[in-house]
Parts: structure tokens; sequence; C-alpha cells
């Protein structure tokens, strides 16, 4: 990923406390970041909380600091924790539906079954049904597996209650996990029979490959044409589907890729990227189509980026 340069102009840049603490942050920065974009579905304001984190750590006494980890993992839930209310004002004025910012990976991510499943698309559209203290402490316990005192100090309740939120939020995320989870090797095959289907308009393939209640979304940011509302079942999305590549077919090409630690198709009209269309899969079959052609969410696609735990 093409790191956005630390501020550090304020302090003064022989301190040794500054060197300690720009070595410190930046060992953690990956880590930092995918809390942030776990938490808020957005690169960009994962982002701008690191900037705010360095900000906090870089006037913290490191000699008082126990757990360098833990403590900037807590700076960097706080303040994700505020920009989180404010990005769910901004949303309710959303034209259409809200997609997370889609995230270029390496291929290896999914190999870290976990950490894949954390940052998916289909996981971040659950973490989006929580409320912002369930979606933190859910991220912290479950994905980051931070100690309970530490997600305490981080989101400013006790233990006691960061248990019973955290039991709360596992329930609704276990509820609406993917059905039957897909090996790499049939997620692979049934991308490129999906792609095929597409590619080619044939209803009857396309149909093979969607599961029967797949549900396509669409997030044009109001600014690119796309589906308002969800379309489900796969006689609806498979039609949609062919008639929308046939219109552009002859400028539109599909390629796959890897996004948010998962196999995905990139859409190029011209060649230039118009769509991101990441996919879950279930059972084999494609149940999740999940869209983004908001030009501001693909303004940084073609940076990879590093998540970690």
């Amino acid at each position: 990923m093409s790191e956005r340069p630390l501020d550090t102009a304020e302090p003064h840049a022989g301190d040794d406390r500054v060197d300690s603490a720009t070595e410190a942050f930046l060992a953690h920065r990956n880590l930092l970041f995918t809390v942030a974009y776990e938490m808020l579905g957005s690169a960009a304001d994962a982002e701008d909380v690191l900037q705010e984190t360095w900000l906090r750590w870089v006037g913290v006494d490191l000699d008082s600091v126990r757990d360098q980890r833990a403590y900037l993992v807590r700076i960097t839930t706080r303040q994700a924790l505020t920009r989180l209310r404010t990005l769910r004002r901004r949303k309710e004025s959303y034209v259409g539906s809200w997609l997370p910012e889609p995230l270029l990976t390496a291929p290896d991510v999914a190999e870290d079954v976990e950490l894949a499943d954390s940052v998916s698309m289909a996981m971040l559209l659950v973490l989006e049904t929580l409320t912002p203290t369930e979606r933190a402490v859910f991220v912290l316990r479950d994905v980051f597996d931070l100690d309970y005192d530490e997600i305490a100090a981080a989101v400013d309740k006790s233990q006691a209650a960061v248990r019973q939120i955290a039991h709360r939020a596992r329930a609704h995320v276990a509820a609406r996990r993917p059905r039957g989870v897909a090996s790499a090797a049939q997620t692979r095959e049934a991308l490129a029979a999906f792609q095929r289907a597409v590619e080619t308009g044939d209803l009857r393939h396309l149909l093979d490959v969607l599961a029967p209640d797949v549900v396509l979304l669409g997030d044009g940011g109001g600014v690119k044409q796309a589906v308002l509302r969800p379309i489900v079942g796969a006689d609806k999305v498979a039609r949609l589907l062919a008639a929308g590549l046939d219109r552009f077919a002859a400028v539109a090409s599909l390629e796959p890729s890897h996004v948010n630690g998962h196999p995905a198709l990139i859409l190029r009209l011209d060649g230039e990227l118009d769509t991101v269309i990441a996919v879950r899969i279930d059972d084999g079959l494609v149940s999740g189509l999940y869209a983004v052609r908001n030009p501001e969410k693909l303004s940084r696609f073609g940076r990879e980026t590093v998540v970690s735990r």
C-alpha cells in the first residue's frame, strides 16, 4: 500500500522520543490500519484515523506504556469509534446501497482464513448491522484476540460489560455468516465459471453457478449508475448481468483479482477501471455480488493494501 506520510513536522526531528514513537508506530501500522478499516469499511477514513492516532501517540510517555501494541490499538479504536458515528450519519443520506471501499489485496491474505473472512465484503456488511461499540468489541476480540481488559480500556466499558457485548455481537454475527465455507479450489472454480457465463451472456450457465437466493448489491454513490436496491434471486440477477454486459460487450473486459482477501472480478471499459465486483461463494455457488462503481471508493484501488493481525 502506498502509505500517507506521517506528519512529523511539529515534534523536533532530532528528538529520540519521537524517533522511538515513530519506530513503534510503523511496526504496528498495518495492524492499526486493519483495525480501523474493519471498524469503518473505508480505507480513506482508516488512513485519517491513523493520522489522528499518530498525533496522539507521539505525545505519550513511552516509559509508562507496558504494551505498545495494545496502547496503539486502544488509541486507534477510540478514534475509529468517533469517526464511525459520523459515518453513520453520512450513510443515512447515501444514494442507493452503501458498500465498503474495496481493497486490492495480495493472494496470500487468503491463507489466513480468519483474517480474510474478517475483511471480506460479506463480513463487513454484517458488521454494519452492529452498534459501534459491538463492532469494536467483536473486531478486537474475535479478529485480533485482544484481552478483555484491553478492550474494556479501548471502549471505556467494564470487563463484565465487554464480555456481555462480545457474546451478543458474536451471536449476531454467527447468525449471518456464510452458510458453507468454500475451499480455495471451489472458490476459484466457481469464480471462473461465473466469469465465463457472464462474458458469454449464457443465461443457463449463469443460473447454474448462481445460488437460488443470490443477492446483487450495487454502489454508485449517486455518481455512477448502479442498482439502487438489492436484486434478489438467480433469475433476476442473471438477466440483469447478461443484459448489462451485452450493452458494453465491445469495450468491456473482466479480469480476476483479489479483493478484501478473496477472489473477485474487475470490470474495465475501454481499459479503464469501472467496477470492482466482490463475490461471496457458499457451497460452491455465487451467493453474493457486491459491485462498487463509486469513483471515490475506487480512487486508490490500484495500490495493493497490506492487512494484518
